[in-house]
């Protein structure tokens, strides 16, 4: 059974969707799905797809590119699956949204649920310094982001290889 409010952190293709879901479908449905991807392009599309085939029929998925803390609210008293934080980042640079203030409103979001909630995010600290400014804003803001959600959580998986390790609480 998940924490009352696991992150789940890895890198790409660390299997980290695949865990958290399987956090979520270990509880009573029904089980909302917030996903914060847009199908920009073919192959985002495909990957969407396949991520929507492999949860199933049980889960309620809510689209939030943006505003993930209505999809929360609106969840009511589901379990919930946010998938993920690192997309929904991205979103709001693009939209050039106010940042500090957009994760305010998450952190208020989580203390307001019910019902236990997975937050995924990838962990983008590991790997070399972007060249670009956009690039080095991005990493930087992720880092905060991830410090302040694993801050809030009673449990952090890091994925690694398909593995999960324990980061903060049992598995």
């Amino acid at each position: 059974m998940p924490a009352a409010l696991t992150l789940v952190l890895g890198g790409a293709r660390s299997g980290k969707s695949r865990y958290a879901e399987g956090l979520i479908a270990a509880l009573p449905p029904p089980w909302a799905y917030i996903a914060t991807a847009e199908a920009g392009d073919h192959e985002m599309a495909v990957r969407i797809r396949g991520h929507r085939a492999r949860r199933g029929r049980s889960w309620r998925t809510v689209e939030a590119p943006r505003d993930i803390a209505t999809a929360l609210a609106e969840a009511a008293k589901m379990p919930v699956l946010v998938d993920c934080l690192t997309l929904w980042l991205s979103n709001l640079m693009l939209a050039d949204a106010d940042i500090d203030a957009e994760i305010d409103r998450l952190e208020k979001a989580l203390a307001d649920t019910e019902a236990p909630v997975v937050l995924v995010a990838n962990e983008v600290g590991s790997g070399i310094v972007p060249d670009h400014p956009l690039g080095r804003k991005f990493r930087d803001l992720h880092g905060l982001l991830n410090q302040r959600v694993a801050a809030r959580a009673d449990r952090v998986v890091l994925m690694v290889a398909g593995l999960p390790l324990a980061v903060k609480g049992a598995l």
